[in-house]
């Protein structure tokens, strides 16, 4: 199978959409595609087994889509769907999230994206992103890094609690830092790891400082590699976001790395938390606290939920999730012929 694999953005960015695009990349090549990657995002020539080509001219991705069977979307963006919607391929397209700005309103791309959704097949990256398309999906949650997040059981785990991601006012670092600031005044100290970097770092800083944590709490700003190996020193990841989230890779790792997971309950978080962790409701300082307490004060509690995690996890492999894309762009490329045999039996 041919697939040109459309990513509006792509490594060297740092990003969820970034790392699926490119583990479905190297997972659809170890399968048997052939697969060229197409991106916005600049940066040097990598050695993988597919082909990078950024920023292409219209010309040379038309070219790229005839000399492929099935166009895919990682996340639907119109610089390159309508160049290419008119093109007699099939398009298939991942949806990581809903097709709305960012406080929830539709302008007028949000409407034009909707609308061509119906002569495409459409993959949701949980039930709560199926449950915003206007037309029928195959539910697919996306992989996480099987290499990179995997716990041996033979490191020390001798730290309390671990952020990954972004450092944005929606992924609630500050609210985490808040919970802490409760906890010491029960007398509870324990330490709190952050992972990632951004427009928040400053501001974190700051309120770290203010609530006087700073000997609790360590900034270790973004890591390119070693990210498993780290959060697997720890005994409880903190997946604190404010809005809802799509679904939640990082909890995936959290849990991959042998952490217990706190998370917020809105959006698909909980879909890739599943029985691996407790949920608290977005944005409540107090509920966070109540529910890292619970995770910080009972080691037996911990074990029984990251007890449950292998079996979680299965779904989630990248060799599993690859295989069912595989089957939807199989499909896809077997609806036209279904089509034509249609045709030829009414003549008949």
């Amino acid at each position: 199978m041919r697939i040109l694999l459309c990513s509006h953005v792509f490594p060297p960015s740092i990003g969820g959409i970034e790392t699926v695009s490119r583990i479905l990349a190297e997972e659809f090549c170890r399968l048997g595609a052939a697969v060229t990657v197409v991106t916005h995002t600049p940066g040097e020539k990598i050695n993988q087994p597919y082909k990078v080509v950024r920023r292409p001219s219209i010309g040379k991705l038309l070219d790229l889509a005839r000399s492929s069977e099935i166009i895919f979307q990682s996340n639907i963006s119109l610089k390159t769907l309508l160049p290419l919607f008119f093109l007699q391929k099939p398009i298939a397209i991942a949806h990581h999230g809903r097709i709305a700005r960012v406080d929830g309103r539709r302008g007028w791309q949000d409407h034009l994206k909707r609308a061509l959704l119906f002569r495409c097949s459409n993959i949701a990256v949980s039930r709560m992103v199926a449950a915003d398309l206007p037309i029928e999906s195959k539910v697919i949650a996306d992989p996480f890094e099987a290499g990179e997040f995997t716990d041996s059981g033979t490191g020390v785990r001798d730290k309390d609690f671990v952020f990954l991601g972004r450092l944005v006012s929606d992924k609630g670092c500050d609210l985490a830092l808040r919970a802490l600031a409760l906890l010491k005044q029960e007398g509870l100290r324990p330490s709190f790891t952050v992972i990632g970097d951004g427009p928040e770092m400053p501001a974190l800083k700051r309120l770290t400082a203010e609530l006087g944590l700073m000997e609790q709490v360590d900034f270790l700003g973004a890591l390119c590699e070693g990210r498993g190996r780290i959060v697997a020193c720890h005994r409880i990841m903190v997946v604190p976001s404010i809005w809802q989230e799509p679904f939640g890779v990082v909890a995936l790792e959290g849990i991959a790395a042998g952490c217990a997971v706190v998370a917020s309950q809105g959006g698909g978080l909980p879909e890739a938390v599943g029985p691996c962790g407790i949920l608290f409701p977005n944005g409540d300082v107090a509920a966070l606290a109540f529910a890292m307490k619970r995770l910080l004060t009972n080691p037996t509690l911990r074990e029984q939920l990251i007890a449950r995690r292998s079996q979680h996890l299965e779904e989630f492999q990248p060799e599993v999730v690859a295989k069912r894309y595989l089957e939807v762009f199989e499909s896809a490329l077997q609806k036209p012929k279904r089509a034509r045999q249609k045709i030829r039996n009414g003549e008949a």
